[in-house]
């Protein structure tokens, strides 16, 4: 099973609103997930980003693999950073 950490949009019409969540690959975006770890808001002005750090390293060392967006708001929140000084 690859578990994958990615968006899941949960805003109204043209008002994005996105939850961190980690889910199974096959899984469609918004269906199921295993853990939520989460959010992100690209309206405001700076975008929120919202991460539970200690749940997100645990994921990433255990093999979940980021998606493109999520890396980089992880990079953003300086979670990648603390990963890589880990090992």
């Amino acid at each position: 099973m690859a578990v994958k950490i990615r968006l899941k949009r949960i805003g109204a019409k043209k008002a994005p609103f996105y939850r961190v969540v980690v889910s199974d690959s096959r899984s469609p975006r918004d269906g199921r997930f295993i853990e939520e770890i989460g959010t992100y808001n690209p309206v405001t002005q700076p975008a929120q980003i919202n991460i539970n750090e200690d749940k997100a390293i645990q994921w990433l060392k255990n093999g979940a693999q980021p998606s493109d967006t999520v890396r980089n708001l992880f990079s953003k929140t300086g979670i990648l950073q603390k990963v890589h000084e880990m090992k």
